[in-house]
């Protein structure tokens, strides 16, 4: 059997060039998947959900005057999808201290249509014109909100579609209220966007800076 060539028998990695060998472990690292959310997001919105939790409890003197429509459209603009997380941790904690009664289950959607519409909005508008919009976007869901918890409560006592619409009515003194908190509320929307979106690229920067 000839042994021409054997000698010089090419390794593993002798075909490859030195400088690719070399940064395999970066190009590893550029390539890894970053997590969906980083320490950092875990804390900020388990801290964002309580807070709408503890504004609520703040507010109960005030009948159907809260800061819930407010928070539930800043976090839309400022963390997208993201800002489900603390709206869901505010509902989770809700049910956890009042009880996972049957009233709690309209808060499983209701919250989350504002967060859609909110996300659904036009973002390239005029800042007054956009601080207007969302005032009146977060006051209509004041205003709707005895309507979107209706299905819930006709479900469960039964009301035929008169009985629904007496339910309604006679909350609307009450929906009326709640519009006129959320649209003064509304006003705050977009100085704490600001102020969240400020923190976080602060935050980034700070994280840069350390690595």
């Amino acid at each position: 059997m000839s042994l021409r060539g054997s000698r010089n028998k090419p390794t593993a990695g002798d075909d490859l060039p030195e400088s690719k060998t070399e940064n395999v472990p970066e190009a590893e690292k550029r390539h890894q998947k970053k997590p969906f959310l980083t320490p950092y997001e875990l804390a900020t919105f388990a801290v964002l959900g309580a807070l709408m939790y503890c504004s609520k409890i703040i507010m109960e003197w005030a009948p159907n005057i809260h800061l819930l429509g407010m928070f539930t459209m800043t976090f839309a603009l400022a963390y997208k999808a993201k800002g489900l997380i603390p709206l869901y941790v505010y509902v989770f904690l809700n049910g956890l201290f009042a009880g996972f009664a049957f009233w709690w289950i309209p808060y499983l959607y209701i919250w989350t249509i504002l967060w859609g519409v909110t996300v659904l909005l036009p973002k390239k508008l005029p800042v007054p014109f956009s601080a207007f919009m969302y005032s009146l976007v977060c006051g209509l869901h004041g205003l709707l909100f005895g309507v979107m918890y209706t299905p819930v409560q006709a479900l469960f006592f039964g009301f035929d579609f008169d009985q629904t619409l007496a339910w309604i009515a006679s909350g609307l003194p009450f929906d009326v209220v709640h519009a006129l908190g959320n649209f003064a509320a509304g006003f705050l929307i977009m100085p704490l966007v600001k102020v969240i979106k400020k923190i976080n690229v602060n935050i980034r920067r700070g994280r840069a800076e350390f690595k």
